[in-house]
């Protein structure tokens, strides 16, 4: 299979330039999955496109996005194009969402001021994190904060007491994702997901992808 992803991959690069190819290399060397993002019913849409925009900018790959409340969609302008190149996995449930970070062996992070939280720069980037943020109004619901391995928060000196979500999730992201850069942990997306990814993001570059893919597969049958 590894090998016939390959060769579709080598047959469909011929119709993207050189330039694109090696960018999505050049890319893909700085993306990571050992951090993951989760958003709760956030319900201003453009928190969430600004929330994956942040996954891309520094290098996240995957967005979860919890839809118990609220349907979510994606405000382009704001995500600046992010849509195309951060996985989002979408749950109808807190509790679904959770289930399946541990499953992929995350710890669930809840970002929130609480009274047990570690700051910023203190937190142990060495464990592979889900970093939980919550509404604009009322932060994590107590379903994630009861089953939260860990708290985490940002130091701030002035009277106000919280951020923006977008914000918060630029401040945490921009940190943990450049010490772990700087750290001797194996951060970075393994052979078959830099394939895999190779694959999508070319896919999606190629226009009437459809009918060249079709042509293919008649080709090699």
């Amino acid at each position: 299979m590894k090998n016939n992803v390959k060769e579709l991959l080598a047959y469909l690069e011929g119709f993207i330039t050189e330039n694109r190819k090696e960018g999505f290399l050049r890319v893909l060397k700085n993306r990571t999955k050992h951090f993951t993002v989760a958003i709760e019913d956030v319900y201003q849409l453009h928190n969430t496109s600004a929330v994956m925009r942040s996954c891309e900018v520094f290098g996240i790959q995957e967005l979860n996005v919890i839809e118990e409340k609220f349907g979510k969609r994606i405000d382009t302008e704001i995500a600046m194009g992010a849509q195309k190149w951060v996985d989002v996995n979408r749950f109808n449930s807190v509790q679904s969402c959770i289930n399946e970070l541990k499953s992929q062996g995350y710890q669930i992070i809840a970002t929130t001021p609480h009274n047990d939280s570690c700051m910023l720069h203190e937190f142990d980037i060495s464990k592979p994190s889900a970093l939980f943020f919550g509404t604009e109004r009322n932060g994590l619901s107590e379903e994630v904060i009861l089953q939260a391995d860990g708290f985490l928060k940002i130091p701030m000196v002035g009277y106000t007491e919280s951020l923006n979500i977008s914000v918060s999730a630029a401040i945490i992201i921009q940190d943990v994702t450049n010490r772990l850069r700087q750290s001797n942990i194996h951060w970075q997306l393994t052979e078959e997901e830099v394939l895999d990814k190779r694959l999508d993001w070319t896919r999606k570059s190629i226009k009437d992808i459809e009918f060249i893919e079709k042509k293919y597969w008649e080709t090699i049958a």
